[in-house]
């Protein structure tokens, strides 16, 4: 069946972490870790957090908990407190709002073919992230944890998602970035999915990985995208 439309995760996805805010506590000690540090770190986090949840012994908000601690291990900083805030701060929707350039019209562009939703795990501000980030219109519906009140990969909130634009599953298509929460959590309701792998943590899992926008619209070809 034809792909009629699409939902996007945020995170990682549409807006990447405004690192002055979230490392704030780090900055403040004089420790700026390189972005190739931090995306090394998030790989090997997503490895580990994917094996627990398939344990079901993690859940999502877990994810910067093992990340910040690997973080902190890595720098050599032994704080507890440090790493409260670092994962505090990060859980903030307010403070994912770098936008990579061309992404609204990227969106637009892709919004001209399919229906457009977004499905996130966050703090039921996220709409408010999306319109100061100025994409927000982009999109038909948005669907928050915060406000569901079921987190990803619980099938809830990908149904709600579904409802709100009045299409089945197999009629839709989520791009995230965490194969445990995003991947697996579409795929189980009868979506399907493509992970956004800008770290480069699955390119050699046999998922459906890309790496930007203007290269989705090749990935919908590759798995039946709209007619």
């Amino acid at each position: 069946m034809p792909i009629r439309a699409l939902f996007f995760d945020v995170g990682n996805t549409l807006l990447f972490p405004n690192r002055k805010r979230m490392l704030r506590a780090l900055h403040e000690r004089g420790v700026f870790p390189t972005e190739e540090l931090l995306q090394e770190i998030e790989r090997d986090t997503k490895h580990e957090f994917d094996g627990l949840m398939e344990s079901h012994l993690a859940v999502d908000h877990g994810f910067w908990h093992i990340f910040y601690t690997r973080l902190l291990a890595e720098l050599d900083i032994a704080d507890e407190k440090v790493r409260d805030d670092l994962v505090a701060r990060t859980r903030i929707s307010a403070n994912w709002c770098d936008i990579r350039p061309g992404t609204r019209e990227a969106l637009l562009s892709l919004g001209r073919k399919y229906r457009m939703g977004v499905i996130s795990n966050a703090d039921g501000k996220i709409a408010d992230v999306l319109a100061n980030c100025r994409i927000a219109d982009c999109f038909e519906t948005i669907t928050d944890s915060g406000i569901v009140g079921k987190e990803k990969p619980h099938p809830e909130i990908f149904e709600a998602a579904l409802k709100s634009l009045g299409v089945s599953a197999s009629e839709a298509l989520y791009i995230g970035d965490v194969y445990s929460v995003d991947y697996i959590g579409a795929t189980s309701v009868g979506m399907r999915a493509v992970l956004f792998d800008v770290c480069g943590a699955y390119k050699n899992d046999g998922q459906p990985t890309l790496e930007s926008l203007d290269k989705l619209e090749l990935a919908l070809e590759e798995v039946g995208g709209a007619e």
